[in-house]
């Protein structure tokens, strides 16, 4: 029997199946582990004396899901389906055998229990959850494009009925134990030091160990006819939000949904094999593949630090600098004094550095308001905010966050006041989202301990930060703003300097290719309909608008001066001046941009637009696919340069930074995910379609992407390429 399960009966006949995975934090179901579960089950339904079985786990939560190296094998090792669905069906049935067994089975949640190890425990006769902090229960695996594929979608169907198992299978919603208690999820909810007593007296008691649904009558809750009118409505209106939310770029909750209206009609275990189908089918489907691997393999690494230089010792940061108070600052303030570190919040007067500090009352009012925080916490995190126009408060920090406007010369006045107190192995770090990081390391004393950490707004809510480091950073202060990132929860992606780094210019790509198709009178609504089925969020005008037309407008002054004769600029920056400078139309901020802007929110595109640059008749429109491609390959051609010119060190970067931190469609997984999934040769050449359609400079590939097609090469997998930038990392 293997080691994942601990094996024991008490002299009552109470057989206790511990969970406790060697050598690991979590419990991870693989082969072995399944493997296991089947030996210690029969072993239990074959031993006379064992009159029941309580499940619970060892660890701090009861079962962590799927293990994600063998979930990667699965994902991309190309399996057949019928290896797939052996596979599947395994897991399933086990868990079918464990339902029909005849002897009862209570599932003792001592801590989290999600996927996998919540359709374990839905199989179980019995769910007694405690109520310990962090206990959530649920099956998210719409998520990363797959659906439960152990009975999950089933069995919640057949307890709790199709209208309410729907739209939490649809959502992967995570339930607290009294959701969960509410909805008949669990039995139970008790304190974690009565969980085995209580598994304990209800095994005792003569429970009952057939399901309802094994036996003769049984009724789905709600009814099982899809044909009855509000049944029929439920589908057919969920079908119509499927489209109007996803335009079916994802085939995890239309599967899902299929899932739920065939198996209403079905016995349980025809029900069963089913699901099992649907599993497989999105198991092959290149979406889930590269969400698993986006979301949980290569983010897990990243937040693991897996590009911290090594041999630096980890410090950990107790007291840090802000410098300016205003959006960015006042939330890099606010999540570090969530974090327990001591904030020094300085700005150019006390009003200003006072309102930063207002900021993080104001959103922890609100958390307060909805119940999320107590009025003692609010106070402790508040007492480490210190708002002042004073320097020297950063004569002892570790690190000092620069969040001042977008201005060389801003940024240098700043520099030199917090350098002139810093201690000399504090790190510098600059917030900027554009301007080279070894430009700005220059107007210092301190090169080597000048970093880049590009966080993205609002700071509470987005999890990422770009990390970047300048031509003369050294190992040290690299490590150390990391560590600093890992403190705040967030999740770093390292990138080299350059002028707008990855996601800046990444991002940029998309909003120029945008603004540039409404120059050549291509109808706005096109553009960001078009962007939306896509899978963008929004649109490239609604960005450009978020962010502020003035500020694009200004950024490429900067360029140009900086850049003097060898400036480009970009084929939308036109656009840009004539709507700033001629119009004053700065976007949403003064209520004028692309759209125009309402008191209650409301907006619409603005007329004039069309009297500006006329639109182009109906018949002269483009395509939907095509405006969808300019967008798209804009930004894969971009993102191969970014590899190509050493700006970025890996794809992982690359793709974690496109889809958490400037909303690239998630299902393809970010840009070098979405290139090995059309292919690199397909890629080429609908690029070199392009750049001779419309512009050879913005859809120009570099010649590292032609060499990957011409040799069969990709980004991931067992013909992956070495990035430059990783090639020179092994020379340096």
């Amino acid at each position: 029997m293997s080691d994942y399960f601990k094996y024991t009966v008490a002299e009552d006949g109470v057989c206790t199946l511990t969970i406790d995975q060697p050598n690991s934090a979590t419990n991870v179901m693989n082969q072995e582990f399944l493997d296991g579960f089947r030996a210690a089950l029969e072993c239990a339904l074959a031993d006379d004396q064992v009159k029941g079985v309580i499940l619970t786990s060892a660890k701090s939560s009861f079962v962590a899901g799927a293990d994600l190296k063998s979930m990667e094998a699965t994902l991309f090792g190309k399996p057949a389906a019928k290896t797939l669905y052996e596979q599947c069906w395994g897991f399933s049935s086990l868990l079918r055998r464990m339902e029909t067994g005849g002897k009862p089975v209570v599932a003792a949640l001592n801590g989290p229990a999600l996927g996998g190890g919540f359709e374990i425990a839905l199989a179980s006769h019995y769910r007694i959850a405690a109520d310990v902090r962090g206990m959530v229960v649920g099956l998210p695996e719409v998520g990363v494009g797959l659906l439960p594929g152990a009975g999950g979608t089933q069995r919640y169907l057949r307890m709790i009925g199709v209208a309410k198992a729907l739209p939490l299978l649809l959502q992967g919603t995570q339930l607290k134990p009294d959701k969960a208690l509410e909805l008949g999820l669990v039995n139970e909810v008790v304190q974690a030091d009565d969980l085995l007593p209580a598994a304990r007296r209800w095994l005792l008691g003569s429970p009952d160990p057939v399901k309802p649904w094994d036996k003769k009558g049984f009724q789905v809750p709600g009814g099982s006819n899809p044909m009855l009118p509000n049944l029929a409505q439920l589908f057919m209106g969920t079908a119509a939000n499927l489209q109007a939310n996803t335009y079916h770029n994802l085939p995890a909750p239309l599967a899902i949904t299929s899932c739920l209206y065939e198996g209403m009609q079905l016995p349980i275990d025809k029900a069963l094999q089913v699901e099992c189908k649907y599993f497989v089918k999105l198991n092959l489907d290149p979406v889930a593949g590269n969400m698993v691997r986006t979301i949980f393999i290569n983010k897990g690494e990243a937040d693991k630090l897996v590009r911290r230089p090594a041999g630096v010792a980890k410090r950990v940061h107790q007291k840090i600098g802000v410098l300016g108070a205003g959006l960015m600052g006042a939330g890099v303030a606010f999540v570090a004094a969530q974090c327990g570190i001591e904030v020094i919040l300085i700005d150019r007067d006390q009003t200003a550095a006072d309102k930063g500090k207002a900021y993080s009352e104001a959103r922890l009012r609100k958390d307060l308001e909805r119940g999320r925080i107590k009025p003692e916490k609010i106070d402790a995190i508040l007492a480490r905010i210190h708002p002042t126009t004073d320097y020297s408060g950063l004569s002892d920090v570790s690190l000092v966050v620069e969040a001042v406007f977008e201005d060389r010369g801003v940024k240098a006045e700043v520099f030199a006041k917090a350098e002139a107190v810093m201690p000399a192995d504090a790190v510098l770090a600059s917030n900027t989202s554009a301007l080279p990081i070894s430009g700005l390391a220059e107007t210092t004393r301190r090169p080597a301990n000048v970093v880049g950490l590009h966080f993205f707004s609002p700071v509470e809510r987005m999890p990422l930060v770009e990390v970047i480091r300048g031509r003369q950073t050294c190992d040290a202060a690299l490590a150390h703003a990391l560590d600093f990132v890992a403190q705040l929860k967030k999740t770093p992606i390292l990138v080299n300097d350059s002028r707008g780094f990855f996601t800046s210019r990444f991002i940029g790509a998309f909003i120029n290719e945008g603004v540039t198709m409404v120059k050549e009178g291509i109808d706005p609504a096109l553009i960001e309909n078009a962007a939306r089925m896509t899978g963008y969020p929004v649109g490239a005008l609604t960005i450009s608008d978020e962010i502020g037309l003035d500020l694009a407008y200004k950024g490429a002054q900067q360029q140009a001066q900086d850049l003097g004769k060898d400036n480009k600029p970009g084929s939308s920056v036109d656009v840009m001046a004539t709507m700033v400078a001629t119009h004053g139309r700065h976007g949403r901020k003064n209520g004028k941009g692309f759209y125009e802007y309402d008191a209650d929110g409301s907006k619409r595109l603005w007329p004039g637009l069309g009297d500006i640059w006329p639109r182009r008749p109906a018949a002269e429109q483009p395509n939907v696919q095509e405006v969808k491609h300019r967008m798209l390959y804009a930004q894969f051609a971009d993102a191969a340069r970014c590899i190509a010119d050493g700006v970025l060190i890996d794809p992982a970067d690359g793709d974690i930074g496109g889809c958490f931190g400037v909303g690239f469609p998630i299902y393809l997984g970010g840009p070098f995910a979405a290139m090995d999934t059309i292919g690199i040769a397909a890629v080429v050449a609908e690029c070199d379609r392009l750049a001779a359609r419309y512009d050879a400079e913005r859809f120009a590939v570099p010649n590292l992407l032609r060499e990957m097609a011409a040799e069969g090469k990709t980004f991931y997998g067992p013909k992956r390429i070495v990035p430059p930038a990783r090639q020179a990392m092994r020379v340096s």
